[in-house]
């Protein structure tokens, strides 16, 4: 008889990639502080554009323009980066919307949510089945939603739309053939002409806020690399390691962004708050001790 195989080793590249990665998205709100002089629209505009500049030099690098080309010319991955780049764009400024009217504990609802409706979204887009485990997961987060939508429906639409547009952005990217840097190029290419147009229509107004004062203008510029380098680095994470343990890692940012909103910003918890998360929470280690149990589970030889 065969000895059982010792467990594959965790690659700690793509351990420090993902946590990297997570670690910038929780931290985000404290990068977008700085820049309240700056209306959602302008700080997601200068997130695209600066991100452009930054990905198309890291194609120059690796010589991948050639890449970039067959995506354009997908006419079928065309039409469905520019929906996922839509969704990407809502998502971004749904968030700094957020952000800057001090609803950060609204932000990380929609992102500890985000989980479950990729489960639910899963089942009904691509005809998956869930287990009773993962069934009674996304029932628990869909009682604390009703429970928030009772008592505190104020901020709830942040919530929801982080958590479907992201879901759908990333339900998108999964089914479009176009690799993550290409992808994220030609997200970025398409949603530039409105990025200038906006960004013109302010300066116009003169309601810029990019060249008012040296902190608010580099930290525009910078919106780039803290838009890009964590897409990056995930995407070089999710090479590397299972998608299981991905899986469990995801919810770091959205754990860093609820501390950041009860402990330094000081945004109050209110009894809704507290069953919804204890209910999404709840969802959510379910699901992960569903998947968990099925990746224990030995399989037929």
């Amino acid at each position: 008889m065969r000895a059982p195989a010792a467990p594959a080793a965790i690659d700690r590249t793509g351990l420090a990639q993902a946590i990297a990665a997570y670690g910038i998205w929780g931290m985000l709100p404290l990068f977008f502080l700085p820049l309240a002089a700056a209306s959602a629209g302008e700080v997601v505009a200068s997130r695209i554009l600066w991100s452009l500049a930054l990905l198309l030099a890291i194609l120059g690098l690796r010589a991948r323009f050639g890449r970039l080309r067959a995506a354009f010319a997908d006419r079928r991955a065309l039409v469905m980066l520019a929906a996922s780049a839509t969704c990407i764009a809502i998502n971004w400024l749904i968030y700094i919307w957020a952000v800057q009217h001090g609803q950060v504990l609204a932000a990380s609802l929609g992102y500890f949510l985000n989980p479950l409706v990729n489960v639910a979204l899963g089942m009904i887009v691509l005809k998956e089945r869930l287990s009773r485990v993962q069934a009674a997961a996304v029932g628990l987060a869909a009682i604390g939603v009703l429970v928030l939508a009772v008592q505190a429906a104020g901020a709830l639409w942040i919530s929801l739309g982080l958590a479907f547009s992201f879901a759908f952005y990333g339900l998108i990217r999964k089914l479009v053939a176009v690799e993550s840097l290409e992808g994220l190029t030609v997200e970025t290419i398409l949603l530039t002409p409105p990025s200038i147009a906006w960004l013109a229509w302010l300066g116009a107004g003169g309601a810029l806020a990019f060249g008012t004062t040296d902190i608010v203008t580099l930290f525009l510029i910078l919106s780039g690399v803290v838009t890009a380098v964590p897409l990056l680095l995930f995407a070089a994470a999710a090479r590397r390691l299972p998608y299981s343990m991905l899986g469990l890692l995801q919810y770091l940012a959205p754990t860093l962004q609820f501390l950041l909103a009860v402990l330094v910003l000081g945004e109050t918890m209110t009894t809704a708050h507290i069953v919804c998360f204890a209910c999404i929470w709840s969802g959510l280690l379910l699901y992960v001790a569903g998947n968990l149990g099925e990746l224990r589970r030995p399989r037929p030889a």
